[in-house]
């Protein structure tokens, strides 16, 4: 093994022990209400009385999930097995099917709507629960999730899944995923965890209907998603693919080019995973022309015009470890490993939390934590950070 192997290899799993899923464990289960938390701050005040989102409950199970897979460590499996019992008794509708949004500190439905997202990130959490563990339920529960998602977001039409839907699985006004997201019929963001999500199920589950789903969802990616001249993820569109937004998600972009591979790969289909490598490619060296800054982090957003958020939140960094390291194992043009490289030095330099532990919600462009104090919330979660990881321990051993 390589010299820089060996002193990166150490590093990352230190992070991922000692900092990501220690703090998780210490710091945000919930021994009154049950589950976890749904809110701390970056100075470790709890609010016992926030809602409770289905992103943050399944990201936590997937998370612990995957480290017990791994390490077979039963610190890991009795989170994973609080996750699964929280997320299996208070956000599946047993009325109509699928998850609620959102639960109050309760554990009741505060926001009962049917968004496509949550229903995916519950497939992919459920199905690595059963990769660690064969818990047969957990199998079961994904499978019928698939059938739910299939039957009601998928628009049989002009392919691709509708972003949300009512409690009932009605046409709802109000689609969007957060406050930050345009109110549109289609997203990159839903289409690109939904291709997570199957691509996790298909490990376990090979079924011929799974399959073909998996293999139009990365056609649907490659042919209205990725824009052909940019290289770029368009965000948010009508039901026909028509393109409503103009901005550029750098974070999506890396994350995408290295989930779209890893999606063919698994789906097994070698003319699609070629193409895919070849997209891929041309994302992640658009990110890195474009969107990386001098000291190594990876700006938020732009637009036509330029730079529309200088901030570095993150998510992103994490997934452009992944990402341009991925991109050098493809191409083996070292600019790509220097880059991952980069991306992780900034997160040692400026993310990680060295005072309160975990991660800072982001930095502005002077490397100082920005104004969002959240350490856990609905979309704050162990997922990007702790599968970097995870990516990356078994990336650089091979």
């Amino acid at each position: 093994m390589s010299d820089w192997k060996q002193q990166w290899l150490p590093a990352i799993e230190a992070e991922l022990k000692d900092n990501i899923l220690g703090f998780w464990m210490k710091h945000s289960i919930d021994e009154e209400k049950g589950g976890f938390y749904g809110y701390i701050s970056r100075e470790l005040e709890v609010d016992a009385s926030a809602d409770k989102s289905s992103v943050l409950n399944t990201r936590i199970l997937w998370t612990f999930a995957s480290a017990y897979r791994i390490y077979k460590d039963k610190q890991y499996l009795r989170i994973a097995e609080r996750a699964y019992a929280y997320v299996t008794e208070h956000f599946i509708d047993r009325e109509y099917g699928g998850l609620y949004w959102m639960v109050d500190a309760e554990g009741s439905p505060s926001q009962p709507k049917k968004q496509i997202y949550g229903q995916a990130f519950a497939i992919y959490a459920l199905s690595e629960y059963y990769r660690a563990t064969g818990h047969e339920p957990a199998l079961a529960q994904a499978i019928e999730l698939f059938s739910v998602l299939e039957k009601h977001g998928y628009d049989p039409i002009h392919k691709g899944y509708v972003e949300a839907l009512s409690r009932e699985w009605e046409q709802t006004d109000d689609l969007s995923l957060s406050n930050k997201d345009l109110n549109e019929k289609k997203s990159m963001n839903t289409h690109l965890h939904v291709l997570e999500a199957y691509t996790n199920l298909y490990r376990v589950w090979k079924s011929d209907e799974l399959s073909a789903k998996l293999k139009e969802l990365i056609e649907v990616t490659i042919k209205h998603i990725i824009d052909a001249d940019s290289a770029h993820f368009l965000l948010f569109f009508d039901e026909e693919w028509n393109s409503k937004s103009e901005h550029v998600s750098y974070g999506h972009d890396i994350e995408g080019s290295w989930l779209l591979v890893e999606a063919a790969e698994v789906l097994g289909n070698e003319a699609l995973l070629a193409e895919s490598k070849a997209i891929a490619l041309r994302m992640a060296e658009a990110t890195l022309n474009e969107g990386v800054d001098k000291d190594g982090g990876l700006w938020n957003e732009a637009d036509a015009h330029g730079l529309i958020d200088a901030d570095k939140d993150w998510w992103p960094q994490a997934e452009a470890v992944v990402g341009f390291y991925n991109a050098y194992q493809m191409s083996g043009d070292e600019k790509y490993r220097d880059a991952a490289q980069r991306s992780w030095q900034f997160i040692e330099n400026y993310i990680v939390d060295k005072q309160f532990g975990e991660w800072h919600w982001s930095v502005n462009e002077d490397g100082k934590p920005s104004e969002n104090v959240q350490k856990v919330s609905a979309w704050k979660c162990p997922y990007h950070n702790g599968r970097a990881c995870f990516e990356m321990l078994e990336r650089l051993q091979h």
